[in-house]
């Protein structure tokens, strides 16, 4: 029991590679939250990683693993002086995930329910 409270307390780049998230498709995806707000977000995934931090693309920020299954991977991450979050990525296949996250962006609050789908190649 004392290793499993110590990973949950490591940085991510200490910690085992978040399999499922290698196993998603790269390429166009589009995030269509569950609020019924009809707004479809769309990004360019290079790797599953990607969708961790929805609301801090391309921030460095610390990340720890809460949980890892091999089709469900929740983090928690904290970006210095930028806000933090904490998202739950449930694999249903590929191509298609179930996406909660929730956390402080830019000194604000943020809650996301969304799917995310691949939809084709980003543009070159």
């Amino acid at each position: 029991m004392i290793g499993l409270g110590l990973a949950a307390a490591m940085p991510a780049a200490a910690q085992p590679v978040l399999g499922m998230l290698s196993r998603l498709d790269t390429g166009k995806w589009e995030l269509r939250p569950r609020d019924g707000s009809g707004r479809v977000e769309s990004l360019c995934v290079s790797e599953g990683y990607r969708l961790i931090q929805l609301r801090h693309p391309a921030i460095r920020c610390d990340r720890y693993i809460v949980d890892d299954q091999p089709n469900d991977v929740t983090v928690q991450y904290t970006c210095r002086g930028k806000g933090y979050g904490r998202t739950r990525i449930r694999r249903e296949n590929s191509q298609l995930v179930q996406i909660e996250t929730q956390g402080i962006a830019d000194g604000q609050p943020f809650s996301v329910v969304a799917e995310g789908r691949r939809v084709g190649d980003c543009p070159a």
